[in-house]
């Protein structure tokens, strides 16, 4: 089965009352763009991510807000600003490093929450069905591009009736592959 690979650049995930604390009373996220899982959106809203090396400044928000704050960023990210971030699925965040978001109308010293987002495949049950793989299956996937094809090993399926089929791989990974434009990937089990 072959599934298009959309680059996830590094992003925040706020919850409702971190919003607050960095925005504003009441404030409310202002959808940009939309993206390809339903009902999920890049935000007009930034924030500055410090760590102990460094800061990256004008982080995108993703929106629909959540019930954890979490920052993903890709581990050349990470290291620039002097986390030791974990690969991880999205939402894991037990244990893992915190770091400073820094907002127009606030700061927010988060203990934990920093992770660099395992590499990973949406999909809903029929999709899923008709590729022979199950939630949680962990998969390789072959990216063909122009002059830097790749085989990206320990890709972990996630399976829901609201996904749309896409792979999401962070921006070390695109830039390993060569990959810009559509991109597609075969899973290869």
């Amino acid at each position: 089965m072959k599934v298009l690979v959309e680059t996830s650049a590094r992003h925040i995930h706020v919850t409702k009352e971190a919003l607050e604390t960095l925005f504003g009373t009441g404030h409310e996220l202002t959808i940009k763009k939309n993206l390809s899982q339903p009902g999920e959106y890049a935000c007009e809203e930034r924030l500055d991510v410090v760590g102990p090396k460094n800061t990256i400044k004008g982080i995108t928000i993703l929106g629909p807000c959540r019930t954890a704050t979490q920052v993903e960023l890709s581990l050349t990210d990470a290291r620039t600003v002097g986390i030791a971030a974990p690969v991880r699925e999205s939402g894991d965040t037990a244990g893992t490093p915190g770091c400073k978001l820094v907002g127009p109308a606030g700061e927010l010293d988060l203990k934990e929450g920093v992770i660099a987002a395992k590499r990973h495949i949406h999909l809903n049950s029929e999709n899923a069905k008709a590729a022979g793989v199950e939630n949680k299956q962990i998969v390789s996937v072959k990216i063909d591009t122009k002059d830097r094809s790749l085989v990206l090993g320990d890709v972990v399926i996630r399976v829901r009736d609201s996904f749309n089929a896409a792979m999401h791989i962070d921006t070390d990974e695109a830039n390993a592959a060569g990959a810009s434009g559509e991109v597609w990937g075969e899973i290869v089990k």
